[in-house]
């Protein structure tokens, strides 16, 4: 069975180049939301806890089967770990055989940056040139990096409750052809962005953004809310917003809409993207891509990585499946048991 390491995953962003990388992922993406119904959907399985979230992400197009095992622990970070953590499986369909065993920690965060700068690129003003980031944890830097390369955003206002969590940011891109802003409040950081991105982790309801801080025309990126009781967003901002979803079903119950009744009306992406919904109406519009993540994106993701490092032999293979000579001969890979000395007598 193929595996790709996080070394495969590093070599392949460094050899080809982030950003390529990041656009090459959404090219994956566009194609597979736009043949949206050829998709098995459901919301993932959820394993809540005190400390954070366990969860199952499954998907299928008929051909191949994939799944994303992913952890959300916001307190992980005093205790030296990653808040979130990832694997995936793509499998064949016909056989049920697993094809590739894969990283997906640094995986998700390439995905996600690539659908949010691909939701963006259907919903933003055009001529959109700054946008903010309210949340300098691990997925920060990643979408700075995808919006520049979907977008050619290169303009960003940055802050963190935690200032060291902004200066780590301000350092990861220094050097890199970025025009960075360290701000001291989420009110400094939003003035003059053209697209907001929150991405925050704590596992509770805040408003990380209030309404008076979103001005018409707009683009919102709503990442970081992805459970039931946590949101970044203050309620009215949704009012004012047209709001658009990964998978609704989902999102009611771990998105920003959660705080909205059951009625309240959003599209799902993969209409805009196929021309069977309109994105933004007018240049005023305030739109809000309320993002949690849909198995769609780790599906997508997860055939990016077998075709551009399993095809390419770049990967390495464990013995994790049975395979005797005779299908019907299991127990012929152990051989014969040992008769115990005492009924041998």
């Amino acid at each position: 069975m193929k595996v790709v390491t996080v070394r495969d995953v590093v070599e392949l962003v460094q050899s080809r180049g982030l950003e390529t990388v990041l656009t090459e992922l959404a090219g994956y993406l566009e194609r597979d939301f736009r043949r949206w119904s050829e998709f098995e959907k459901a919301p993932r399985y959820a394993s809540h806890s005190k400390e954070g979230v366990i969860e199952l992400m499954p998907t299928s197009d008929g051909a191949q089967f994939g799944f994303k095992y992913v952890n959300g622990h916001p307190g992980n970070g005093k205790l030296g770990l990653q808040t979130v953590v990832a694997f995936g499986v793509l499998s064949d369909v016909r056989s049920g055989y697993p094809l590739m065993l894969s990283e997906m920690t640094i995986t998700t965060a390439l995905r996600t940056a690539a659908t949010s700068a691909l939701a963006a690129r259907a919903l933003a003003r055009p001529d959109a040139k700054t946008m903010a980031i309210i949340g300098a944890g691990a997925q920060s830097e990643f979408q700075a990096y995808g919006f520049r390369a979907l977008m050619g955003i290169t303009r960003i206002r940055v802050f963190d409750v935690d200032p060291a969590a902004t200066a780590k940011f301000v350092a990861n891109l220094a050097g890199q052809g970025f025009h960075v802003t360290a701000c001291v409040s989420a009110a400094e950081a939003v003035m003059g962005a053209d697209i907001i991105t929150t991405v925050t982790a704590d596992k509770r309801r805040a408003a990380v953004l209030s309404d008076n801080l979103v001005g018409a025309g707009v683009h919102l990126n709503a990442v970081g809310g992805d459970c039931p009781g946590k949101t970044e967003l203050q309620a009215s901002i949704l009012n004012r917003a047209s709001v658009f979803v990964e998978f609704e079903e989902q999102t009611r119950h771990e998105g920003e809409i959660q705080q909205m009744d059951a009625d309240f009306p959003v599209t799902e992406l993969w209409q805009v993207l196929t021309g069977a919904a309109p994105g933004r109406r007018t240049r005023d519009d305030i739109t809000l891509f309320d993002s949690v993540g849909f198995a769609l994106e780790d599906f997508s993701a997860l055939r990016y990585l077998y075709d551009e490092v399993c095809q390419r032999g770049l990967v390495s293979t464990i013995d994790l499946l049975a395979s005797p000579d005779d299908p019907r001969d299991l127990i012929g890979l152990i051989g014969r048991p040992r008769i115990p000395r005492s009924d041998a007598a």
